[in-house]
C-alpha cells in the first residue's frame, strides 16, 4: 500500500508560490486556478528593493518566485497629455515607459513597470491596443498618439509581420 505524499511545510523565505512566464500561477508546481485566488495574489504582488517579489495577502506575506514578468498589461488607454497608460494586472495603472519595450522570444511584447524595477507582459487585447499606436520612424517604430511621438527601442518589420527586436539577450555560441 501507498503512503501518501508528506505535505510539505513552508515558510515566508520558502513559500512554494510561483509566476511563471506565462503569468500563470502555481503552489509546488501545481496551477492555482480559482479566479479570485488569481485576482488576490495579482493584486498582492510588492517588487522589494533587492529585486525580489513579495505577496500581501492581508496581513500576511511571503517571498515569490517569478520567472520573468512580475505583472501584466491587461489594457493600454490614451491619458492626459496624450500619453500612453497601461492598466496592470495588480489593480494599478501608470504611464507607459516606450523607452523599455522589448520583444520576448514568443513575440509579445513586455516593458519596464513599478519605477524601472519589475517587467510586465502584454495580454493580447492590451498588446492590439498598442499596435494600433506603432509608426515606422526610419527602421524604428514609434508610438504616436494624437501627433505626439514616443520612440521605441523596436525595430520596423516588413508589412504583415510583427515589429522586431530588441529581444531577450541570449548566450554566446561556443567558440
Amino acid at each position: 500500500m501507498d503512503s501518501p505524499t508528506p505535505k510539505k511545510w513552508h515558510t515566508r523565505e520558502d513559500s512554494g508560490i510561483a509566476l511563471d512566464r506565462r503569468l500563470t500561477w502555481l503552489h509546488d508546481g501545481e496551477v492555482i486556478d480559482h479566479p479570485n485566488i488569481i485576482e488576490a495574489f495579482n493584486r498582492g504582488v510588492r517588487v522589494m528593493e533587492d529585486g525580489r517579489y513579495q505577496l500581501h495577502f492581508g496581513s500576511d506575506w511571503c517571498f515569490i518566485e517569478v520567472a520573468d514578468c512580475a505583472f501584466g498589461v491587461v489594457a493600454v488607454d490614451v491619458s492626459e497629455g496624450d500619453r500612453l497608460s497601461v492598466r496592470l494586472s495588480d489593480r494599478t495603472a501608470e504611464w507607459l515607459d516606450a523607452t523599455s519595450l522589448e520583444l520576448d522570444n514568443e513575440g509579445v511584447v513586455t516593458v519596464r513597470v513599478k519605477e524601472g524595477k519589475a517587467k510586465a507582459r502584454f495580454s493580447r487585447t492590451a498588446q492590439s491596443q498598442l499596435a494600433e499606436f506603432f509608426v515606422p520612424a526610419g527602421e524604428r517604430l514609434a508610438l504616436d498618439v494624437r501627433g505626439r511621438r514616443w520612440m521605441t527601442p523596436l525595430t520596423a518589420a516588413p508589412t504583415g509581420t510583427a515589429p522586431a527586436g530588441p529581444r531577450p539577450s541570449s548566450p554566446s555560441p561556443p567558440r
